[in-house]
């Protein structure tokens, strides 16, 4: 066996396990790491400006294609603990990302030496996995263990802390004979999967909810498969949009508070029977748990085992991967095609796709400001079937959800479950390292964009080019919804006279001067009109310089109605949120 540091040890074993990149911030810390990647040569960097965008970058890299594991690199203290956010992030939606992090050495751990922070502990509620390292020989063995951990069951990230004696102690270690854990993912079985039908069967309105777990198993041309062989529509969530195109005719809309059609809603309260796979029943998919189960019978299909039976008991649950479970679904399924045996859905799947033809919010709104209802509609009229969009959280995650259109799995990424803000730009610098041939759009209200702006430089440099959308309202809309649960309206306005930018007329910071300042391009549009020439300018832009492009609209200003001023563009959503 060779002799070497276990530091050189480590990127031979993420080499092996399929790490082509990583994200990070170097430092004293970890960087022996640093030294090992510029030795091998074989791991690109995408150097962050931030350790919490760094993280995102990875997470959007992992989850824009199925099987990536995105890797970021942090040193020690503050530079852990800026991973936790990234690293919730991924746990919560179900993410595979490996945190590497310095650390003080071995012997200086228990005496308060500088950056000398347990994040393992730390780190251990939103995570896998999180230890610290403390023998050179174990090192293999622990980064081994992280991937067969993140890969098996329910995907989800892992830390590992590396103290930097470790990482520079040798070790004998032989990469020849390395070989990864085997992946460990249970699967349904014949018997569930025909008493699962045999009770789809006895329905009369079934429907089939397809979560997260249906794209993080790759399933969804499985998911279409079974739905169509079944007969039945299918409702996705918001981490399952995508898994069936929007335009087939068995897609019947999304369900749920916010993030909703108006057919969806509809179809699921007239439904009897619901079959959810990779789904976790999340609050805003089903608002009131009493209104979402009436009269209704339900099938949970997921990978955890802990989630069957967490949100509320279902009727006949089963533990299995989405994807195996889904094949063993249409095995069965075809059986009985074939021998004639199931049910007719003619009149159901009718219903579903007279209410997913007549329930429409109006776009069409021609205001200067401008709505944000027309900017999506311009949306989808520029941007094609294969655009991956890019969201996070707020008002602008929710119209994209009810106005946008998504056409395959992938096509749709976003932070489900945390929502942090600042998420979206770093994400979808990762998209594009993880696709770079894709057109990726991401989309951001003004506060989600302020909060990790400077991540723009990383694309600037890099040559990673996307379209950043900024839907500019100067005002913390979800935020100030909740406020007035306390009859107040204080501290959300965003809003102020910029005096070196007095053509925003109020509108506050210069998004446009920032991003350019970064190295971007930005493009600022006031007039609904001049929505679709700026999306094709913007992807033009993008191609001739390959970085990002920013269009920041300006949208009509929120007004205070705590204080008896008019209703403004929040007010639909609001109306939708309480009586969905």
């Amino acid at each position: 066996m060779a002799r070497m540091r276990a530091i050189d040890a480590a990127i031979l074993i993420l080499e092996r396990e399929g790490v082509r990149c990583a994200f990070g911030v170097p430092g004293a810390a970890i960087n022996p790491f640093y030294s090992a990647m510029l030795k091998r040569g074989t791991i690109a960097h995408y150097l962050g400006r931030h350790v919490e965008g760094a993280v995102h970058m990875a997470e959007g890299y992992s989850r824009a294609t199925a099987g990536n594991i995105g890797l970021c690199l942090a040193t020690s203290g503050p530079g852990g603990t800026d991973t936790i956010t990234g690293l919730y992030s991924a746990w919560g939606d179900s993410v595979p990302l490996l945190v590497v992090t310095g650390q003080a050495p071995v012997g200086k751990l228990h005496k308060e030496d500088f950056q000398a922070v347990d994040i393992a502990a730390i780190a251990a509620p939103v995570t896998k996995l999180a230890e610290t390292v403390m023998e050179p020989a174990q090192l293999p063995g622990a980064f081994q263990r992280a991937f067969h951990v993140m890969r098996s069951g329910r995907p989800g990230p892992v830390l590992l802390d590396l103290p930097i004696d470790v990482q520079l102690a040798e070790i004998e270690f032989d990469i020849d004979t390395y070989e990864p854990l085997p992946v460990a993912r249970p699967a349904a079985t014949r018997e569930q999967a025909e008493k699962a039908l045999d009770m789809l069967a006895a329905a009369e309105r079934p429907l089939i909810v397809a979560g997260g777990g249906v794209v993080n198993a790759d399933a969804a041309d499985l998911l279409v498969q079974l739905a169509e062989l079944l007969d039945v529509p299918v409702v996705p969530t918001l981490m399952g949009w995508g898994t069936i195109p929007d335009d087939h005719p068995l897609m019947a809309g999304m369900a749920g508070l916010q993030t909703a059609h108006r057919y969806g809603n509809a179809t699921v309260l007239a439904s009897d029977f619901v079959m959810g796979i990779g789904n976790r029943w999340a609050n805003r998919h089903t608002g009131g748990l009493e209104v979402y189960r009436a009269g209704r019978t339900f099938v949970h299909i997921d990978i955890e085992p802990t989630q069957i039976g967490r949100i509320f008991t279902p009727d006949f649950g089963i533990v299995s991967d989405a994807r195996a479970a889904l094949e063993r679904l249409v095995e069965v399924a075809n059986e009985r095609r074939d021998a004639g045996t199931l049910p007719d859905r003619t009149a159901w799947v009718g219903e579903c796709a007279q209410r997913k033809a007549t329930l429409h919010r109006r776009t069409d709104f021609d205001q200067v400001p401008i709505k944000p209802q027309r900017v999506y509609q311009e949306m989808n009229k520029v941007f094609g079937r294969d655009t991956r969009y890019v969201s996070n959280i707020g008002l602008s995650q929710i119209a994209g959800a009810q106005f946008l259109h998504v056409y395959k799995p992938r096509g749709w990424i976003d932070a489900g479950q945390a929502g942090p803000l600042g998420w979206t730009v770093p994400a979808a610098l990762g998209v594009c390292v993880a696709d770079p041939d894709a057109t990726v759009v991401g989309i951001s209200g003004d506060y989600d964009f302020q909060f990790l702006i400077e991540q723009l430089a990383c694309g600037a440099q890099f040559k990673l080019p996307f379209v950043q959308l900024v839907v500019n309202n100067s005002y913390l809309g979800l935020i100030r919804q909740a406020q007035r649960t306390f009859e107040m309206d204080y501290c959300v306005q965003l809003a102020f006279d910029n005096v070196n930018s007095p053509e925003l007329d109020g509108y506050g910071v210069d998004h446009v001067k920032v991003a350019e300042g970064l190295g971007c391009k930005a493009i600022r549009v006031r007039d609904p009109e001049e929505l679709g020439a700026a999306f094709e300018k913007a992807l033009a832009m993008m191609a001739e310089f390959r970085v990002p492009v920013v269009v920041e609209v300006i949208l009509e200003k929120v007004t205070n109605i705590a204080m008896g001023t008019e209703l403004d563009n929040v007010t639909e959503f609001e109306e939708l949120a309480d009586h969905a």
